[in-house]
């Protein structure tokens, strides 16, 4: 009988890539992969550690998967980026874990596993940056893939661990990237999300110039490939020239994640990014002008964050009207530079500004949902729910809702729809978040 092994995956869709990775290179080593922990010889737990509340994640879910060990599982082990950045810490104080491992020993996985059975204990932590890369086993739907285009970071934002856990931006080579969406589109993906830490410095480091605009040219041409979602974009880098293609390529959704974080000045500049409230203004007249649509990131409660920032953050809210926006409560990381900033905002004020900005932006995506009333979108289809004996419902999504974190296209068919087709859809009602519609012919 096999060896099964069964993986959880935590923290971002670039983990993801990690896991999929993983796990093709499992299968490929003669393991069997289980979704059930019950029935799992070993459990691989792939890690975030971003934030604080991300490791405590992690560490409850080690703990979790250790009771099967009263069952099937005989050893637990532990990879990514808290053994990435906190690798003797967790293998001296998680005695749960049989195995730490960091985030470039994926290709070592088979090796970790069988020598973790043999009854060795050890700390697997290259100091190599180097770049996940190989055949994966999509944890998605079939007809949808990220693809991770660099790793690390070279912004160090002032809140941020991930260069000192990833390291320094590295991108994946053009013709590598090309490779890998071809073999995607072949395993029918049609719908391709692009991620790196910052999108937009694809290819600095490789050819000395931001070459994001031509990677999206070359996927576009491959066969099979029908849309192209951009996420993590950062404002300072999106350029004339990349606002261009994504209106003018037909593959490229006019949908972009940028994480703006805050728009006052003084708190971008102690933030260290790199744009100010006025090129975000800019930047954000020029999406609306061509109907570019945007999700976004704001972080609330960051050290000098008064009632007055707030309600700066506020008026860019209502002023352009995005699409969709995620908040989140300054995390006090140490090792970080605003671990010791003056100023810090206290939990239960930093809560309060993130609450009031999820009230307003609930008002703006109301808004917008009831205008898309009577308009056709062009929808992906996710998933079947149900037939009634007249419609067969399923559930999708249009353009501007990027998987799992945005809203879905619940849809009504008199005529029965393919898991990975793309209809269109006249929208009749909005729900919150999601809309309604009916397929048309």
């Amino acid at each position: 009988m096999k060896t099964k092994v069964g993986v959880v995956s935590l923290g971002c869709d670039k983990n993801r890539v990690d896991t999929e990775v993983m796990l093709a290179n499992l299968q490929a080593g003669g393991y069997e992969i289980t979704p059930d922990p019950s029935s799992a010889d070993v459990i691989i737990v792939n890690t975030c550690a971003f934030l604080e509340a991300a490791r405590k994640e992690a560490i409850e879910t080690v703990l979790e998967m250790a009771r099967y060990k009263t069952g099937n599982c005989k050893k637990i082990i532990v990879t990514g980026c808290l053994g990435q950045k906190f690798g003797k810490e967790i293998f001296d104080d998680l005695t749960e874990a049989d195995a730490v491992a960091g985030a470039y020993e994926y290709d070592r996985i088979c090796e970790i596993v069988e020598q973790t059975l043999n009854g060795s204990r050890r700390l697997y932590n290259s100091c190599e940056n180097g770049l996940t890369s190989g055949t994966r086993i999509l944890t998605t739907a079939k007809h949808v893939a990220y693809l991770k285009i660099a790793d690390g970071c070279n912004n160090f934002c002032t809140y941020c661990l991930i260069p000192h856990i990833r390291g320094r931006y590295r991108s994946v080579p053009t013709e590598e990237l090309v490779r890998q969406t071809r073999d995607l589109a072949q395993k029918g993906v049609k719908e391709l999300i692009l991620v790196a830490q910052d999108t937009t410095r694809y290819g600095m480091d490789l050819y000395g110039e931001p070459r994001l605009t031509e990677l999206i040219a070359q996927l576009s041409q491959i066969e099979g490939i029908e849309w192209i979602r951009l996420l993590y974009c950062y404002p300072e880098l999106m350029t004339d020239k990349l606002l261009n293609e994504i209106v003018s390529n037909p593959k490229t959704v006019n949908y972009v994640d940028i994480p703006l974080q805050h728009v006052n000045d003084g708190i971008l500049r102690k933030m260290n990014r790199r744009s100010d409230g006025r090129s975000q203004r800019e930047l954000f007249d020029k999406l609306n002008k061509l109907n570019i649509d945007v999700r976004s990131t704001f972080i609330c409660g960051f050290p000098g964050e008064t009632e007055q920032t707030v309600d700066e953050m506020e008026e860019f809210l209502r002023r352009y009207k995005l699409r969709n926006v995620g908040f989140f409560a300054y995390s006090r990381e140490e090792g970080t530079p605003a671990y010791n900033f003056d100023g810090q905002v206290p939990s239960r004020t930093k809560q309060k500004y993130v609450n009031r900005m999820y009230k307003t932006q609930y008002e703006i995506v109301q808004e917008r949902n009831r205008a898309e009333i009577g308009k056709t979108h062009k929808c992906i289809v996710d998933e079947f729910d149900n037939f009634d004996g007249e419609y067969y419902f399923y559930k999708g999504r249009t353009y501007f809702m990027t998987p799992e974190i945005d809203g879905n296209v619940y849809i009504a068919s008199r005529r029965q729809l393919t898991v990975g087709e793309f209809c269109n859809v006249r929208i009749n009602g909005a729900l919150e978040y999601d809309l309604s519609g009916e397929a048309t012919e």
